[in-house]
């Protein structure tokens, strides 16, 4: 049974798909037969093959070869890099509604972040249409950069590549979706995964609008208490993630424990402060 948030997720999808459909794939506008036995039948093709199986653990296709916008080629592996977890999106170009949705509120989500891209983590994004083009990722790598104030040269990357390769990273991070010929469109889900540094699935982030705090929980989560994480693990302690919302939560027995720690630390600070007293007096007498 698919969740309320992967349903959510496909409806976006349905909603981004009849918004940017061309006037002849309305009613009454030269409809493919295609399109008039699906009308006929109430059934909604875009939403069909479009959901999120969530492989959470379970490594992606590091295998998988694509080009990034400079024009490299290697496998989804050789964008990995030793502890920095991985914001993913699965996208493409052409796309006029959901994936801008998606991606613009992953740029707002990073620019409030206290983590630094490139530093503390790094982004992929990879485009599900084999017709985009490094040149299509340059441009529009460029274009989030800039929005972002960041510099070309920032930990970003967009990957093209071909129909096989693309399948199998998406089938890796279970990104389950459509091609709608009658719209020329992809029909998929919004969500962003976040990856570990060695490409193990982590964390998923439904919708087109994020928490902020729920974009740096599931980062640091998914670095695996690597180094300077002193802090966010006390952090960690008091938030848990909800299987049910997909959020990261107050997490009362976190604050309760972190609580008690405080207390037990303010008693034996005390405790050494009288002892000392009472060595002093012990030594005057």
């Amino acid at each position: 049974m698919r969740s309320p948030l992967s349903n959510l997720a496909a409806v976006l999808a349905l909603l981004a798909l009849a918004a940017t459909a061309p006037a002849h794939a309305l009613p009454g506008k030269f409809e493919s037969d295609d399109v008039i036995r699906r009308a006929q039948s109430g059934e909604p093709p875009p939403l069909q093959g479009v959901d999120v199986v969530e492989k959470l653990g379970e490594p992606v296709a590091l295998q998988a070869r694509f080009t990034d916008d400079t024009g490299r080629e290697g496998p989804f592996a050789s964008w990995l890099q030793p502890g920095k977890p991985v914001l993913l999106t699965l996208v493409f170009y052409r796309c006029k509604m959901l994936c801008n949705l998606v991606v613009n509120d992953q740029v707002r989500a990073m620019k409030e972040l206290g983590l630094k891209l490139g530093q503390d983590y790094s982004v992929l994004t990879v485009s599900i249409d084999p017709k985009d083009t490094p040149a299509e990722s340059q441009e529009r790598r460029g274009r989030y950069l800039q929005s972002m104030g960041k510099p070309l040269d920032a930990d970003w990357r967009f990957l093209t590549g071909t129909e096989q390769n693309i399948r199998a990273l998406a089938d890796s991070v279970g990104f389950k979706y459509t091609y709608d010929e009658a719209t020329k469109q992809y029909a998929h889900p919004a969500v962003v995964q976040v990856l570990s540094p060695t490409g193990t699935v982590s964390r998923y982030l439904y919708g087109t609008s994020f928490r902020t705090q729920d974009v740096g929980l599931a980062l640091v989560e998914a670095r695996q208490n690597k180094v300077g994480l002193s802090l966010e693990r006390i952090i960690l302690s008091c938030f848990k993630y909800d299987a049910a919302s997909r959020r990261y939560g107050f997490y009362i027995f976190g604050f309760l424990r972190l609580g008690a720690l405080a207390v037990f630390g303010a008693l034996s600070a005390m405790l050494v402060v009288l002892w000392r007293r009472e060595l002093k007096k012990g030594t005057a007498v």
